[in-house]
């Protein structure tokens, strides 16, 4: 355990920065299982319309150290391009 009064709040503060990336990640994983679901039936109106969230939410996610710029906007491209298949 931490001795020194900086290792503590160290400690303190990534424990929050944990938590808050975890439902912020959470959310977008959410939001994109809901995405490919229109995507495999083929519901490319809903699709459209639930694009823009999820494009949203990963480029909140990417400006945080919580996922990377390149995986970003890999996921989104490849969302992208799975949707203008339909």
């Amino acid at each position: 355990m931490a001795n020194h009064k900086s290792a503590k709040k160290r400690i303190r503060q990534n424990e929050t920065r944990r938590l808050n990336n975890k439902w912020k990640t959470s959310r977008v994983r959410t939001e994109m299982k809901k995405l490919r679901t229109f995507i495999a039936e083929s519901n490319k109106e809903e699709a459209v319309k639930q694009f823009p969230i999820v494009q949203q939410l990963i480029a909140k996610l990417a400006k945080s150290p919580a996922l990377n710029k390149a995986t970003a906007a890999r996921k989104t491209s490849r969302l992208a391009s799975q949707i203008a298949k339909l």
